[in-house]
């Protein structure tokens, strides 16, 4: 990889050897790094890798990432991009020889891609990438229901590494059958829809180019603040995405006074997110506008109540 590999092929050829073997990728890794991060720094190297440092746990930890940039649309038989990932800090054979975080230099320079939520860290390399770690809670439960542990509050550190226009999320309003609040809208890249092929019994992806939306309710019936409302895929062919705010079970309904949605970034592109207030109450001629407007430019037969 060149950079801060050459001191590693300078060393004699057995030595070398034993190091080569450490310092591969601990595993392959989507965007998600770590959770409940603290005092975060991002640095990437002219070799095009990633050094994140930061505290969990009471730890400090020094992770290096490379090996990924934007994503692949839809296809069948190629995996999406993601991540290596060394947590190790980069292994050396004895204390004589630095661990590769400690030799690490930096070339990425301030941040000059466009604006992005929920970011604790990002920079613009030389090469005119973008880098940028968000934290967001993620995994929240579903209708506002309180957290029963700790698992469902964590904060997640998500990487993300791209180059050119970031994707298009759409998110539009309008009412679901002439009553509930409805969002729909779209998730593509350089103009391609952007779907996973399977799902679960419960919706939830079960491949890694499968793109999930967040939706979060502001002061609804769930109470104050912001709440989790649900989460969903978009649309295998079409990109696709709908949600009417219907009551679920024993939940009520969480229309809210405003609205976020977020969707993890395709591949190793950022989260993105889109907020907005409600409609309010139910107007015909502006929802049979709007159901005009979603039918030209979202087909989807999922979507086409009105």
């Amino acid at each position: 990889m060149g950079g801060n590999f050459t001191r590693i092929a300078r060393l004699p050829v057995a030595v070398a050897a034993v190091v080569a073997l450490l310092v591969v990728p601990v595993g392959f890794a989507s965007n998600l790094i770590d959770r409940n991060a603290k005092d975060v720094t991002l640095q990437v190297n002219s070799a095009g890798m990633a050094l994140l440092t930061y505290r969990t746990g009471g730890k400090t930890k020094h992770v290096l990432a490379w090996g990924a940039v934007n994503a692949h649309t839809p296809t069948v038989g190629v995996p999406q991009v993601a991540f290596k990932v060394d947590y190790s800090g980069g292994w050396s054979i004895s204390h004589k020889l630095p661990l590769l975080w400690q030799r690490f230099h930096s070339v990425c320079g301030p941040y000059q891609g466009p604006k992005l939520a929920w970011v604790v860290a990002a920079c613009t390399a030389p090469d005119g990438t973008n880098w940028a770690l968000q934290s967001w809670q993620r995994m929240l439960p579903n209708f506002g229901v309180a957290p029963s542990d700790a698992s469902q509050t964590v904060w997640e550190l998500r990487l993300s590494h791209w180059k050119g226009p970031l994707a298009d999320f759409t998110v539009k309003q309008d009412w679901a059958y002439h009553r509930w609040d409805n969002l729909y809208g779209s998730y593509t890249y350089q103009g391609r829809p952007m779907y996973g092929f399977h799902t679960n019994a419960q919706g939830a992806p079960l491949d890694n180019y499968g793109v999930l939306v967040y939706l979060d309710t502001f002061n609804s019936a769930y109470g104050p603040g912001w709440m989790r409302e649900n989460s969903f895929v978009t649309h295998n062919p079409t990109g696709v995405f709908c949600y009417g705010f219907f009551p679920h079970g024993g939940r009520p309904s969480g229309v809210g006074q405003s609205y976020r949605a977020t969707v993890v970034g395709a591949g190793v592109l950022p989260d993105q997110v889109w907020e907005g207030s409600t409609l309010g109450p139910y107007d015909k001629d502006r929802d049979t506008k709007a159901n005009e407007e979603r039918k030209s430019l979202f087909s989807d037969k999922l979507c086409s109540y009105n």
